[in-house]
């Protein structure tokens, strides 16, 4: 461990010269800055856990040395909170030795496709959509709608919302996949169990300097907005759709009453999708004799099923079974999400930092 810790401050060295050097690439300068905040920061907590270890030596040995119980009591109850924060601390370090997705601060769009099922499965994405927005308000974040398209019975065809708030990527990232829900639909008069699925993609937002794109690969089509909206609906062109013609990837958005608004949020939607269609693409390299073995893409696996006739939901990705489908409907997420949260903690501890 001292040797890792040899390279981390070496490393840092490094970075703090280059940073003082001449002027660099706004994008390499991005990427270096980031880096050394993170070995800086692990620097730092490095010495705070150094200086808990000497204090803890000195209580321990003056809790030995005292013949006064009042001041051995003392000393016991000083010695149990150095503990807790020693325990703290090296939980924060582990964490940092074994990192998370550099995504996981991030906000997101989250979309969601009625996938088999006809309209339960379009009644059902409305059903996960309302579960989402409930659980974002209860997280404290922002959630809004920035493009729908709606069936005549009340289900969703697809839906794209967008969730503002700090670690909103982190907790909702291992929603990506196919959800399937079992349960009588409204539109199923003689009382059988369908079994229907919705997808679910969850994308980080991303900041322009992470993702260029050129202007000149940009079609822009302004529009009028339809749906909710008053006076507004219908009498300007303010909704937005933007084609990146190299990939194809189109995103629309018209939530905003402002055109500029509405073109600045499509552009941060569409930043994410080639991000992800990049991350997906790399992905697929590297795992390509996986895929051949396991005969299944990450995007078909299905994540989770909700049985209403028994009360019971299950993440398939964590083996977790809950009876209490209709308390996380409403958005009770967080036992699921803490659990995945969990499983992906103890899967980064089989990577460790790598330090260059």
């Amino acid at each position: 461990m001292a040797t890792q810790w040899e390279a981390i401050k070496n490393r840092a060295d490094v970075l703090a010269q280059l940073l003082s050097g001449p002027s660099i690439d706004p994008r390499e300068r991005h990427t270096i800055q980031r880096e050394f905040s993170l070995l800086s920061t692990l620097l730092e907590k490095k010495h705070e856990l150094d200086e808990l270890d000497k204090a803890l030596a000195e209580t321990a040995e003056q809790a030995t040395d005292t013949t006064d119980p009042e001041m051995a009591e003392l000393f016991t109850a000083e010695l149990s909170d150095l503990s807790l924060k020693k325990k703290q601390m090296e939980d924060a370090i582990e964490d940092m030795l074994y990192p998370s997705n550099p995504y996981d601060e991030k906000s997101i769009f989250l979309e969601i496709r009625a996938g088999a099922g006809g309209q339960e499965a379009a009644l059902f994405a409305g059903d996960l959509l309302t579960l989402y927005t409930n659980y974002a308000e209860q997280k404290g974040w922002r959630a809004a709608v920035t493009s729908m398209s709606e069936t005549d019975l009340g289900g969703i065809r697809e839906v794209v919302l967008h969730i503002e708030g700090k670690d909103a990527y982190g907790h909702l990232k291992f929603e990506s996949g196919v959800h399937r829900v079992q349960r009588v639909p409204k539109t199923e008069s003689a009382g059988r169990i369908h079994t229907s699925t919705a997808t679910v993609a969850v994308l980080p937002e991303m900041d322009e300097v992470e993702i260029d794109i050129n202007p000149a690969d940009l079609r822009i089509d302004v529009y009028r907005s339809g749906g909710a909206g008053g006076q507004h609906v219908n009498t300007t062109d303010s909704a937005v759709r933007i084609t990146h013609i190299p990939t194809g990837v189109v995103v629309a958005c018209q939530d905003e009453r402002s055109q500029h608004k509405n073109k600045a949020k499509a552009l941060k939607m569409l930043q994410a999708r080639i991000l992800t269609a990049q991350q997906e693409k790399q992905h697929a390299q590297m795992s390509e004799a996986r895929k051949e073995l396991v005969g299944r893409g990450m995007r078909a696996e299905k994540v989770r099923t909700y049985n209403y006739p028994q009360n019971r939901i299950t993440d398939h990705q964590v083996e977790l079974t809950l009876k209490k489908l209709d308390v996380i409907m409403t958005g009770d997420l967080d036992e699921i999400v803490q659990a995945l949260r969990e499983h992906d903690r103890q899967e980064r501890r089989k990577k460790p930092l790598k330090i260059s």
